[in-house]
């Protein structure tokens, strides 16, 4: 095989993306500038280039994309997914193998564009909308309208342009944690060709003729990102700006299952399901902003008192106490002597920690919910000193 490149940038592209492999170093050609009878080894030579700095640059990208959409808050829905079955795009591209292939440049990774998305999303919702599925799911023409913008037909009818209050971004994709193969070769063989094209008719003796194509391989995870701009939201549909999530994640989840993203689709291409451990984990970490956000907003006197109380909190759930002097008590005698000896503590604040010692230390340190010993364990904590004195 052989690169259509001048000879002094030489021949090793190991190190290249799989795009550049497929692409600009395409390495396919026979020794007559012909292509390869046989196409499938020019394919399994992309699957096999992911070298490290694309994986790098994979999870950096990926990594932005998460960064954006926390930074941009509820106006972005966060849809972790994987997918059930090898999504092939961009076939239509021209390639000297027939059948191209959408990556992302200049990293040369293979991705899903963000109008793809809206298309398929879009077909989803009308389905559903169509009530031949069954429950609409709150959909409906003036939704579809207002969300996705009215389409070619739409405008035909004599509807109004405007864009739709939902942006699409771009669909990255990588490999599982169980399979480090980000692309695979994927081959279809039709059948009867000559009858197809008109040149012949056919019959059981004709050879089927092998074609292959890439595709993102099954088992690799994906996240959807799906933006609204309220302000094109009219008032007479104002409750979409609380509702859409529920929309969507509904289109979604029909299209994942029923119609399918890229190409191919009618033949089982493209399936996506959501990934309920990756959406746990993405709302966990959510709720950990927002608690940090919170946090950040209190004095230090009340941000040291909650996350004692938190901690506390976790120690009574897990069902296990802490032995005296040590732990949370040595954490609780630290936390009045911070109250007593500083002045930014409020009278307020400081009772709010005597009541907060009450409440806890009895439930979490052994033996202090014996009465003699609490009352003990009181006086050696100062705990009347946090208490206006009336």
């Amino acid at each position: 095989m052989s690169v259509a490149l001048p000879t002094y940038l030489g021949t090793a592209f190991e190190d290249c993306p799989p795009g550049h492999r497929f692409g600009l170093y395409f390495d396919g050609w026979d020794d007559g500038w012909r292509k390869p009878a046989n196409k499938t080894p020019a394919f399994s030579k992309i699957v096999s280039a992911f070298p490290e700095h694309s994986r790098k640059a994979l999870a950096a990208l990926r990594a932005r994309q998460i960064a954006a959409a926390e930074a941009i808050g509820e106006a972005v829905l966060i849809y972790p997914a994987k997918l059930s079955a090898p999504l092939p795009t961009g076939l239509g591209n021209e390639h000297p193998l027939e059948n191209g292939f959408a990556f992302l440049n200049p990293y040369g990774l293979p991705y899903l564009a963000g109008s793809g998305v809206k298309g398929i999303l879009r077909r989803a919702a009308e389905e559903l909308a169509s009530g031949e599925w069954g429950d609409r799911e709150g959909w409906d023409q003036a939704t579809i309208d207002t969300l996705f913008g009215p389409g070619e037909d739409r405008l035909a009818a004599g509807a109004n342009f405007r864009r739709g209050a939902l942006a699409f971004w771009d669909l990255l994709f990588a490999p599982g944690k169980n399979d480090a193969s980000l692309l695979k070769v994927e081959i279809m063989t039709p059948h009867h060709s000559g009858y197809l094209q008109g040149s012949g008719t056919p019959h059981a003796n004709e050879s089927p003729n092998p074609i292959p194509f890439l595709a993102v391989a099954a088992g690799c995870e994906a996240t959807l990102f799906i933006q609204i701009d309220s302000a094109q939201i009219p008032v007479e549909q104002s409750a979409l700006r609380s509702d859409w999530k529920p929309l969507m994640t509904s289109a979604l989840a029909h299209a994942g299952e029923w119609l399918g993203f890229g190409a191919k689709t009618a033949v089982g291409y493209g399936r996506l399901e959501l990934d309920q451990r990756a959406q746990a984990d993405s709302i966990d970490k959510a709720e950990q902003r927002a608690r940090k956000a919170e946090l950040d907003k209190l004095t230090p006197a009340i941000r040291s008192l909650r996350e004692f109380a938190s901690a506390c909190e976790e120690k009574f759930k897990a069902g296990a106490k802490e032995k005296l002097n040590a732990g949370l008590h040595q954490r609780a005698g630290v936390l009045v002597s911070d109250a007593l000896k500083d002045d930014t503590w409020s009278l307020e604040e400081k009772a709010a920690l005597a009541d907060a010692l009450e409440a806890w230390l009895p439930r979490v340190i052994e033996k202090l919910d014996r009465k003699d010993d609490w009352k003990d364990a009181r006086k050696k904590l100062k705990l009347a000193q946090l208490r206006p004195q009336s």
